[in-house]
């Protein structure tokens, strides 16, 4: 008990600057891998090499696929992480509840991170080739279809960032608990 009457109560406008600057980031962390998992899933090209006509889509690649399941489920953590920022400020500044906060902000940063990382590594193949091994770049016949899925990996990468920056603040956030 002596530990909470030691605690000062944060300032009101520190309180709504922190709720504002999670609002903002959690909404546009929500944007960014909407609109990723979006131009991922939509992303397609076909085209005739020597007479054969070859398609390339997304959903040819596990990783490309892990990327756009990532950017769903994210999205949706964002969403429901969103109300759950707005239940934590109407009932009050509890470090406790800010460590479960943090705790499903670096569930869903290393997801994003995880999707990043698997189509990143398919992405430098398919534009670069590996000669070791005789794979081909596809990039040189499929350049709508690379540039799609490009933009889409920046987009998660974006979204990685603002992530990481909403784990480290509700990390600050959660420090403030008392230990017994």
């Amino acid at each position: 008990m002596e530990a909470k009457a030691l605690q000062p109560n944060p300032p009101v406008r520190t309180q709504k600057l922190f709720l504002g600057a999670q609002i903002c980031l959690r909404t546009v962390a929500m944007a960014t891998t909407l609109a990723a998992t979006w131009i991922m899933v939509t992303s397609k090209e076909s085209t005739e090499i020597v007479g054969i006509t070859f398609d390339a889509r997304y959903s040819y690649s596990s990783a490309f696929k892990f990327l756009a399941f990532a950017n769903a489920v994210v999205s949706a953590c964002c969403l429901v992480s969103l109300l759950l920022v707005f239940l934590l400020h109407l009932q009050g500044s509890n470090p406790n509840h800010y460590f479960l906060l943090f705790l499903h902000d670096l569930f869903i940063m290393c997801l994003v991170l995880a999707g990043c990382a698997a189509a990143t590594a398919i992405g430098f193949v398919g534009r670069y080739g590996n000669s070791h091994t005789g794979w081909t770049p596809i990039c040189d016949h499929f350049g709508k279809f690379c540039h799609r899925v490009l933009i889409s990996v920046i987009l998660s990468y974006l979204s990685l960032i603002i992530l990481l920056m909403l784990t480290v603040s509700s990390a600050i956030k959660s420090r403030q608990i008392p230990v017994v």
